[in-house]
C-alpha cells in the first residue's frame, strides 16, 4: 500500500480514536474547572463542526487537490527551486506549512474581518477538545484563499499536504483538550509542540494572554517571534471573550449569524455578564 493510501485509511481511525481518549482523559485529568455543561457545549460545537466540515468537502478539499497537482506539474514553488529528494522536500513543506498557518492565525486575530470568523471559535465559556472543531463554515471558505497561497508558494506536493493534515488535526485537537499533563511531561512537550496548558493562555479573556502562543504543532514559532506566553497559572485563566459573557450568545444560530451582525469591542466588557 502506497504511503498516501495508507495515511487516508488510517485517518478516520485515528482522529475517532484521538477523540475518544482525549473526551476519556479530560474527565480524569481536567486541567481547568468547566463553567458549562459538557454535553450541551459538545452538541454546540458538533453542529457547528458539521457546517464547518461541510465547507471543507465543498471548498478546500478540491482546492487542495487541484493546486497540489498543479505544483507537482509545473514543479512550481519555493522548494521546487533545490531538487531536494522527495524526503527532504516533504520534511521541508510540513515544516512550512506549520510556519504559514502560524502566520494565518496570527492574521485571523489582527486583521478586523478575519476576526469577525475567528471570533466564534473563541467565544465560549470553557475549552476542552470539542473547541477542535468549532470554527464557522466562514472562516473555513476564506482560509481556502491562504490554503491556496501556501501551497503555491511552498510548492507543497499532495503526499506532503497529506502527511500534514493527518498530523494537524490530532495536534489541535490535543492542545485544545482540558487535559493535564504531568508537569514534568508538559515542560518537555512544550519545547517541541503546543500542549494544552499553552493554548489555555490563548484562549483566556485577557487580550495579552490571547495575544501569544498562536503555533498549532510546532511551538517554535511563538518562540521565533517572541510571542510564547508560559507563565500564566490555568486556575487563574478565564476563558472567553470579555464582551461575550451572556450564555443566550453561545446559542448555535447565533454563533452562525455573528460574523455578518455589528460588532462590538471583544476586549471590553459587557454590561451583560449573565452567564446561566
Amino acid at each position: 500500500m502506497k504511503i498516501g493510501s495508507l495515511i487516508k485509511f488510517l485517518a478516520i481511525p485515528a482522529t475517532v480514536g484521538a477523540i475518544g481518549l482525549l473526551t476519556w482523559l479530560e474527565k480524569r485529568r481536567p486541567l481547568r474547572k468547566t463553567v458549562e455543561s459538557k454535553e450541551i457545549r459538545t452538541v454546540r460545537n458538533l453542529l457547528m463542526a458539521g457546517s464547518a466540515s461541510a465547507a471543507m468537502i465543498l471548498f478546500e478539499k478540491p482546492a487542495i487537490d487541484f493546486f497540489t497537482k498543479f505544483v507537482e506539474d509545473r514543479r512550481i514553488g519555493f522548494l521546487k527551486i533545490f531538487k531536494l529528494p522527495h524526503s527532504i522536500e516533504t520534511i521541508l513543506a510540513i515544516i512550512l506549512l506549520d510556519y504559514t498557518l502560524y502566520l494565518w492565525h496570527v492574521s485571523t486575530h489582527k486583521v478586523p474581518f478575519l476576526w469577525r470568523f475567528h471570533l466564534v471559535h473563541h467565544v465560549d465559556f470553557d475549552l476542552d477538545s470539542s473547541t477542535a472543531y468549532r470554527f464557522h463554515f466562514g472562516e473555513i471558505i476564506i482560509s481556502v484563499l491562504w490554503r491556496i497561497m501556501q501551497i503555491l508558494l511552498i510548492g507543497a506536493s499532495p503526499q506532503a499536504v497529506k502527511i500534514w493534515q493527518t498530523l494537524l488535526f490530532p495536534a489541535v485537537l490535543f492542545h485544545h483538550s482540558n487535559l493535564k499533563l504531568p508537569d514534568d511531561w508538559d515542560e518537555k512537550l512544550s519545547q517541541i509542540i503546543i500542549t494544552p496548558r499553552l493554548h489555555g493562555i490563548h484562549h483566556s479573556v485577557v487580550q495579552a494572554e490571547t495575544d501569544s502562543n498562536w503555533s498549532t504543532i510546532l511551538s517554535v514559532w511563538d518562540r521565533l517571534h517572541r510571542t510564547l506566553k508560559t507563565d500564566v497559572n490555568q486556575t487563574e485563566i478565564k476563558i472567553g471573550v470579555p464582551a461575550f459573557q451572556n450564555s443566550q450568545e453561545l446559542k448555535f444560530i447565533y454563533l452562525l449569524e455573528l460574523p455578518f451582525l455589528e460588532q462590538k469591542p471583544s476586549w471590553q466588557i459587557s454590561d451583560d455578564k449573565e452567564n446561566n
